[in-house]
C-alpha cells in the first residue's frame, strides 16, 4: 500500500481569483456608497428650504392674526451677520424656524453670504438662495 501526501487548502490561482472577484465587487459598489452622502446632503437642503418657506408663511399668518390683513413678512430670516457659517454660535433662520440651522461642518452646509442671501454647499456644488422680504420668497438664484 502506497501512502499519498494530500495537500489541503487552496491553490494560489484560486486565491488570486477570489481576491480579484472581491475587488471587482468592491469597485462596483463604491460609487453608490459615495453618492449616498451627497443624496443625504441634498435631502437635508430641500428639507431646510421647505421649512424656511413654511416658517415665512407662518410668520405672515401670525402677523395677520395679531394685526389683521394683509400681514407682513419677516424683515430678516435671522440676526446673523453676513459672511458667517451657520454654527451653534451663529445659528441661521432663527426668525422663522423653531430650531435654527447650526450644522456647518468641513465646508458643507448653510452659510449666510449677504444680508438676505444664503448658500448651501453639499460637497459637490454650492447653491445660492435669496430672501425677498417684500414678497416673502426664499428661492434658488
Amino acid at each position: 500500500m502506497m501512502k499519498t501526501n494530500k495537500m489541503r487548502g487552496f491553490t494560489l490561482i484560486e486565491l488570486v481569483l477570489v481576491v480579484t472577484i472581491l475587488g471587482i465587487i468592491a469597485i462596483t459598489a463604491l460609487p453608490s456608497f459615495t453618492s449616498v452622502t451627497t443624496q443625504a446632503e441634498v435631502a437635508s437642503r430641500d428639507t431646510v428650504v421647505s421649512s424656511i418657506q413654511a416658517g415665512i408663511a407662518m410668520f405672515r399668518a401670525n402677523d395677520m392674526a395679531v394685526n389683521g390683513p394683509p400681514g407682513i413678512y419677516p424683515t430678516d430670516l435671522d440676526l446673523v451677520a453676513s459672511n458667517n457659517s451657520c454654527s451653534p454660535a451663529t445659528p441661521c433662520f432663527g426668525n422663522v424656524l423653531i430650531s435654527p440651522v447650526s450644522d456647518y461642518r468641513n465646508g458643507r452646509g448653510w452659510a449666510k453670504t449677504g444680508s438676505s442671501t444664503y448658500s448651501f454647499n453639499d460637497g459637490t456644488a454650492t447653491y445660492n438662495y435669496v430672501y425677498n422680504s417684500a414678497t416673502g420668497t426664499f428661492d434658488l438664484q
